[in-house]
């Protein structure tokens, strides 16, 4: 072993040593550290003996590789509240490397280097200059440096070690969740749990015993235990009475050092209660109770109170009273009061002075709540009597039965009797008794009473629908005494009549797709009845006659007072009709059997394909009606607004074509008609006034003295007017000239097309002839210019079969002309 090796060992030693010689230290524990300690040290040095590290700065000496330690701390150990005067020593850092010739320097740093521990920088001794304490601190991190003192190099790598603060038995126990409060039941047996305690010792629990607590009892050791390990309080006797003493102080003390000699300790109170049990019997405090009552008394009146005390507390001493004789238990009942536990004796039937002036009862109190583990005590209940005595009054009369229930049909006549009631007198004297009807209770009158009888009758019509029960009062009172007076209520009962038909039960509205299928129900329609059977209401339904001849919705009764409509075709349009009104008749089962008509509103919606309706024609009437009124207001407003303005527009409009009409007054563009067929002739004219086309010519002009002239024997004058012309009777001559008639036209044309406040005419047809085109010639007279004797009709014949007639006609009336003439 080398120098230095001894050397750190012997350092070792005499710190041991010192810390030996510090009061109150565990010897066997320390001595056996500090022997590991030399070991260690030991072994520290020798392993320093092999090759060290190049001395090349620091650099070089931490980006070395694996580096061989000559010098290895784990930690060392120094005890707390030392009361020195001198630096406590602590131990010693030491390089194999030191030849004692003060070349290197030796310096700490980390937790309370240069404050609490100071270095010598030449020897390495490290020694505490202030006081340490444990339970603030239990060890500190520090690292160690040897340096080169010249070139300031690192001669061995840095090392940590750690210093501990030793403990000492320095921290009393203390109690840190007190005040304690507990509570155990009266009467408990021995070694019933009360509550648990606990102290807390800041000393190290890992380090002899100065952690290890103890508790006992320093006051009420008579009543009460500890457990030394646990600190569980128990019972010590098993007579512990609330009704004498309801609370205990107990002081429990805690001592460290497992208790031995030199320990310390710390101390609490607990306060413990003594719950209350049921083991104490009720108990009246008299025998016999009195009381009186006037014979008149009300049911439910008390009469008076009475109560069994308890020394008990709590909900032991609630009560419950009950009466034990049969007499008693008739004319009287018993309640308790919650709040006092008083017996409430009250009235439970009617008194009467002279059937029984006193009446004895037995009341008898017990606990509400037994605790079967007290009935060896005794028995938990007590009697008392008490005497009600019944006092004689002048009683009102006395209503009989007491039935007040009466029943009359709605259609009863005025004046038919409900009912009767009848009241007596109970005194001796039996006073005759005079009825009346409380008309607070009946304002309108409905009923009357027969004074002497007491016969209630009907005073006005009744109506079950308006109200069907009535609940009066009818007064009973001494003929000579009307300061006696009963009270009774009578409820008189409307029984219903069937008066009153059956409705829908709302105005129904239903919608139905367009591309509905036949047989969708498209809604179910219920009714109501004001009228309430006795056998309950049937309803049948049927639709109304006026709806027999209806083939698109049909309605089927489910026969539950309800019924279904649905679809009878396939698809509808809203173009063609957009609502359907459907008038449901409902008849009920009487008697006598009453119907009504409702209508149900169908409007033809369009729907997606899903079914699902999209719109409606009746959206915008929907809409209008959950409109605000201020809304609706301005929106009959705006309405009227418009028709104001349409009226103006059309009055201005009639004034300007009235102004037009009188300014041209040949205009004929009146009616423009299109046929696609010859027509009928004239019978096409009649329904317009041709006298406009007609006016224009002069057909005097046009007659001769025998009734016209053909194309032979005469044409039309020369010496025509320029602005009025004959009308020419037209026949088939392609050597006609209708100039005359087109410029007529085309002047008339011209006017209509320079006139930009009518629209445009697309024909203008005249009705005065059949035209030039037809290839059939004309049958009429106006087609010749001689007389009808002069015109052939033999061509008829060749028009076919369907001419035959009318060519013998013709040819009939030329025969005969022919011959008047010979």
């Amino acid at each position: 072993m080398s120098a230095s090796s001894l050397k750190a060992t012997l350092h070792a030693a005499s710190r041991c040593a010192v810390v030996m010689a510090l009061p109150g230290f565990s010897w066997t524990i320390f001595l056996l550290l500090c022997t590991l300690e030399q070991l260690g040290a030991l072994a520290i040095h020798m392993e320093a003996g092999r090759p060290g590290l190049e001395q090349s700065g620091d650099s070089m000496l931490l980006a070395g590789g694996r580096v061989k330690r000559g010098w290895v701390w784990n930690q060392f150990f120094v005890v707390e509240e030392y009361t020195g005067t001198e630096p406590l020593y602590v131990g010693k850092i030491h390089s194999d490397s030191d030849e004692g010739d003060g070349s290197i320097k030796y310096t700490i740093s980390g937790e309370g280097a240069g404050t609490i521990f100071l270095i010598d920088e030449v020897t390495g001794d490290i020694h505490a200059t202030e006081r340490l304490d444990r339970e603030q601190k239990t060890f500190y991190t520090l690292r160690a440096q040897a340096r080169d003192r010249q070139t300031n190099q690192l001669l061995e790598p840095e090392s940590e070690f750690i210093i501990k603060v030793q403990d000492i038995n320095d921290s009393e126990p203390r109690f840190l969740e007190g005040p304690y409060i507990g509570s155990v039941a009266e009467l408990s047996p021995i070694g019933t749990s009360v509550m648990k305690v606990m102290a807390s010792d800041a000393d190290d629990p890992t380090y002899g015993s100065s952690a290890r607590v103890v508790y006992s009892v320093l006051e009420g050791e008579q009543h009460f235990t500890v457990d030394s390990k646990t600190g569980v309080i128990r019972t010590a006797v098993a007579n512990l009475d609330r009704e004498t003493q309801d609370r205990y102080e107990v002081v429990i003390q805690a001592t460290d050092m497992a208790g031995q000699l030199g320990g310390l300790s710390g101390s609490t109170t607990v306060t413990i209660v003594i719950t209350d049990v049921n083991d104490n019997p009720p108990r009246f405090p008299q025998k016999m109770y009195q009381f009186s009552v006037v014979e008149t008394a009300l049911v439910g009146s008390a009469i008076g109170r009475v109560k069994a005390e308890d020394s008990d507390v709590g909900e032991n001493t609630d009560m419950t009273y009950q009466i034990k004789d049969e007499d008693g238990v008739q004319m009287f009942k018993v309640t308790t009061d919650s709040n006092t536990q008083e017996a409430i004796i009250t009235v439970q039937k009617p008194l009467d002075y002279e059937a029984k002036t006193v009446h004895t009862v037995v009341v008898e109190a017990l606990n509400k709540f037994v605790d079967p583990r007290f009935v060896d005590l005794g028995t938990f209940r007590d009697q008392t009597i008490v005497r009600v005595s019944v006092l004689d009054v002048d009683e009102p009369p006395e209503f009989q039965p007491p039935s007040d229930l009466m029943e009359v049909q709605e259609d009863a006549y005025v004046g038919s009797v409900v009912g009767v009631v009848t009241a007596l007198d109970p005194d001796a004297a039996n006073n005759p008794v005079r009825y009346a009807i409380d008309r607070n209770t009946d304002l309108e009158r409905i009923f009357d009473i027969d004074a002497n009888t007491g016969a209630v009758v009907t005073g006005k019509v009744l109506d079950r629908e308006t109200a069907g029960w009535h609940n009066i009062t009818v007064l009973a009172m001494e003929a000579d005494n009307h300061s006696q007076v009963s009270r009774a209520s009578l409820r008189i009962r409307i029984l219903d009549v069937n008066d009153n038909p059956p409705e829908l039960a709302t105005p129904y509205e239903a919608a139905v797709c367009e591309d509905a299928k036949p047989g969708q129900l498209i809604q179910t329609i219920s009714v109501v009845d004001r009228d309430e059977p006795q056998s309950g209401h049937r309803f049948y339904f049927t639709l109304a006659p006026e709806a027999t001849n209806n083939h698109h919705f049909s309605l089927l009764d489910i026969q539950d007072n309800t019924a279904a409509v649905h679809t009878q075709r396939v698809g509808f349009n809203r173009q063609e009709q957009d609502v359907y009104f459907l008038p449901i008749l409902v008849v009920d089962s009487g008697p006598p059997a009453l119907s009504s008509t409702g209508t149900l509103t169908i409007r033809v919606c369009s729907c997606d394909s899903t079914g699902a309706i999209q719109s409606c024609n009746s959206t915008a009437y929907v809409m209008s009606a959950a409109l605000s009124p201020g809304a609706l207001i301005a929106l009959l407003v705006c309405i009227l607004i418009l028709i104001v303005l349409v009226l103006l527009i059309l009055t201005l409009k009639r004034h300007h074509k009235s102004h037009l009409t009188s300014e041209e007054d040949e205009d004929m563009r009146d009616n423009v008609i299109k046929y696609n067929d010859e027509g009928g002739g004239e019978q096409d004219t009649e329904a317009y006034d041709m006298s406009a086309l007609r006016s224009l010519y002069d057909f005097s002009e046009l007659k001769g003295s025998d009734g016209g002239g053909g194309p032979g024997d005469g044409g039309m004058p020369s010496n025509l007017p320029s602005e009025l012309h004959a009308l020419p009777q037209w026949f088939q001559n392609p050597d006609l000239d209708f100039s005359m008639f087109r410029g007529y036209i085309s002047r008339k044309v011209d006017q209509a097309d320079e006139d930009l406040s009518v629209p445009p005419y697309d024909s203008f047809q005249t009705y005065a002839f059949e035209g030039s085109d037809s290839p059939i010639p004309s049958l009429s007279s106006i087609n010749t210019w001689s007389t009808s004797s002069e015109q052939d009709f033999s061509y008829l014949s060749s028009w076919g079969p369907r001419f035959r007639q009318l060519a013998a006609l013709y040819a009939g009336h030329k025969g005969e002309e022919e011959s008047e003439e010979s």
